[in-house]
Order: C-alpha cells, then structure tokens, then sequence
C-alpha cells in the first residue's frame, strides 16, 4: 500500500473516530493530543525545585537548595524528578495511562519527563522500568512504567533496558496502604536479573515509574541496584504525589 493510500486511509478513519483528549475526552487535533483547557491546568513543576527530591519551591532559594523533607528524612536515591504535581489533570493523565489503558498518552508524559529530567539524563546512563510481577502484567497486558521510559529514551537518546530489574514476589497494591506498610508490601520484591548485573555494573541509572508517593516502591528497587555496583540511581516519573493529601 503506498503512503498516499495510507495517509488517506488513516485520514478517513480519524474523521470516523477523531482523537481526543485523555483528560476530558474533548476532540483534539493529534493523536497523543492533550485539549488547551486541560494542558492550561496541568500542575506543572518548575524551577526552582529541590535538589534532591524534586519538589518546587515558592522562590528561589539558591543553587543546590534541599527542602526540610529532603533534609530530615533523605532517600536513598540520590536524585527524583518530575514533570507535573499528582492532582487534577496529570493525576487524572496518570489514571489514564495506567487503568485506562490510554497507552496512546505516553510518548507526551514521556516528553514532558525529559523536559523535567534533563539534567539526569547523561550519555552512558540507562534508564530502568519499574517492573510489574508477571501475573500483574498478565492482568494489565502492558507496564505503564515501561511505555514511559521508551518514551523517555525516544525524546533523549538514553538507552533503556526494559529486562535488567524484575519483580520476584507477587505484591499488594499500593493504594491506601501507610508508608510503612508499602515498604514491608515492597521489601523482598526485587532483584536485578543475571543478565542485568553484567549490563548495569558501574552505570548511572534512572528508575522510571508513572508516580512517586512515599517512595517505598522506588527505594527498595534502588537497594537491589545498589547491591548490584551500580554507580548512581535517579528517579524520574511523571507525577510526584503528596503522600498526606493525594490516596495512591
């Protein structure tokens, strides 16, 4: 079939089914297309943000800047960074992706994270999905952590590596649990696989996920990777939630 057949076929489909927009379900102009109304309300994060945790400031408070939280209680990653707050529209974008099956919305929640993500997004570094348990995948058909870091490697150039890190133990949802229920949920869930150790040894890494709450998830995938001789782990996700007003 030649492009012109294809581009008219394609042409007639959308006038059928035209896209629309993850959020509101209004008709858009692109596939992968977010509506003015719900881009305008989008909680984007801008600088200035905290160095360690991502998390915006109300102004600037200079180079390097930590805020309390990053401060009093640390993570073990050395660096997260997000495109958007977890409520209104990206929360709803999020929901989308992950329960919606809007597989669709990634490559734009991908491009917006390595707007937001540059700076850990050095050559030589590899970015590494959160995985799901096989039974969970089974049940989805897709990893929405997976579809983000493709998206992620295609607006960047990072090399991805979707099969280094695996979830070995079957796990709850993480939905209404307490933080310290999530981290006893996740501890033991993960291991870097045989052929990951070899690839990831002395590498920067950047863990992708779709939200970062309390952090149990990320952190106890950073430990396995520690183990592992990986040099340096980052987050990068598209969302980051307060765990004390957002219920994830």
């Amino acid at each position: 079939m030649s492009s012109f057949v294809r581009a008219g076929a394609q042409s007639a489909f959308d006038s059928l089914l035209p896209p629309r927009c993850p959020v509101c379900d209004a008709v858009t102009a692109r596939d992968e297309g977010i509506c003015p109304a719900c881009w305008t309300a989008m909680p984007f994060i801008e600088q200035p943000w905290c160095a360690r945790l991502g998390t915006p400031f109300s102004h600037d408070l200079g180079e390097g800047a930590l805020s309390a939280r990053a401060i009093a209680d640390p993570p073990v990653y050395d660096r997260a960074r997000a495109a958007a707050l977890y409520q209104g529209t990206a929360r709803d974008l999020v929901l989308s992706l992950k329960f919606g099956a809007r597989r669709d919305v990634a490559g734009v929640m991908g491009q917006l994270m390595a707007r937001n993500g540059r700076e850990l997004l050095e050559p030589g570094s590899v970015l590494v999905p959160v995985p799901l348990h096989r039974f969970r995948l089974w049940q989805r058909r897709f990893n929405q952590a997976a579809l983000l870091a493709d998206a992620v490697s295609r607006a960047s150039g990072v090399a991805m590596d979707p099969l280094a890190l695996e979830r070995i133990r079957r796990t709850r949802q993480q939905v209404g649990l307490s933080a310290k229920e999530r981290q006893i949920n996740v501890r033991r869930a993960f291991r870097v696989t045989d052929a990951g150790q070899g690839r990831l040894h002395g590498r920067n890494v950047i863990l992708v996920d779709d939200v970062l709450t309390t952090g149990s998830t990320l952190a106890a995938c950073t430990r396995v990777l520690r183990a592992a001789g990986v040099a340096r782990v980052d987050v990068l996700t598209f969302a980051i939630a307060d765990p004390v007003t957002n219920d994830l």
